[in-house]
């Protein structure tokens, strides 16, 4: 089984080396990396043309305008040639090198049609701290209208569950992540597992938890989504989130 993994970088040379060499560094042999760059202006491109030879032709980039990230992510998509595709932000590393060959351990099942993991949040300047621990254990598709989902970077799914239910929306701004795996989860029932695993380190500052203005911006648009997949929920439902957060914030595993 051919994994595709791909990340969308727009002026992230302070941490894409990491993400690359984490990719790199896997053991599962049959990997496949793609990275989508938004015509950067600083070293990026160089970083990655620096770091294509090592992957002995397993790895291909463009870098061109885009529309935004989530159109990134679907060009990424579109020229991957692997069954499974991932998806590892410019500023995530995976911090183990068996974290791909755990994830297909769970494709063995012919049954599952995506599977996801925990991920760990860790403070961009102590890549050893811990600040959060986000952990998909609990996931349920029901609970899609409290503004719960499974950790999007551990998602893993068949590429031909793109070509067949979609893409991500690219009109949404921050959650489209988000609709797509109601539109996979609920309103498609993929078969899906669980694995007790946090899959990757995620510096904590990303687009979604950048300020109040995107946490506004980020419950309209799940709102939005749940409404178009068929489920209720408003903006006093999605405040609730807010208390397990503080609870997670508190009891975060070191």
């Amino acid at each position: 089984m051919k994994f595709s993994i791909i990340t969308v970088t727009y002026n992230s040379s302070s941490t894409v080396q990491g993400t690359i060499e984490s990719v790199l560094s896997q053991t599962y042999p049959n990997i496949e990396y793609i990275v989508i760059d938004g015509c950067s202006k600083d070293d990026t491109v160089d970083i990655i043309k620096e770091q294509e030879p090592k992957f002995n032709g397993r790895m291909c980039w463009i870098s061109e305008k885009d529309k935004g990230m989530y159109d990134a992510m679907n060009k990424g998509i579109r020229m991957a040639t692997g069954d499974v595709v991932g998806i590892i932000n410019s500023d995530d590393f995976y911090h183990r090198n068996d974290i791909i060959a755990e994830i297909a351990k769970t494709f063995e099942d012919d049954n599952v049609q995506a599977t996801f993991a925990d991920v760990r949040f860790v403070h961009p300047d102590d890549l050893n701290k811990t600040v959060r621990y986000y952990s998909s254990k609990n996931f349920s598709p029901n609970r899609f209208r409290f503004g719960f989902m499974p950790a999007h970077p551990s998602f893993f799914t068949y590429k031909k569950n793109f070509e067949t239910f979609g893409y991500y929306q690219t009109d949404y701004k921050i959650a489209a992540d988000y609709e797509l795996l109601i539109r996979f989860l609920y309103t498609h029932k993929l078969a899906y597992k669980y694995l007790h695993l946090d899959v990757m380190k995620m510096r904590t500052g990303g687009v979604s938890t950048a300020s109040w203005r995107s946490n506004v911006i980020l419950n309209k648009e799940i709102v939005r989504a749940c409404k178009e997949n068929g489920i209720y929920t408003n903006m006093f439902i999605l405040s609730l989130k807010y208390f397990v957060k503080v609870f997670e914030l508190i009891f975060t595993k070191q």
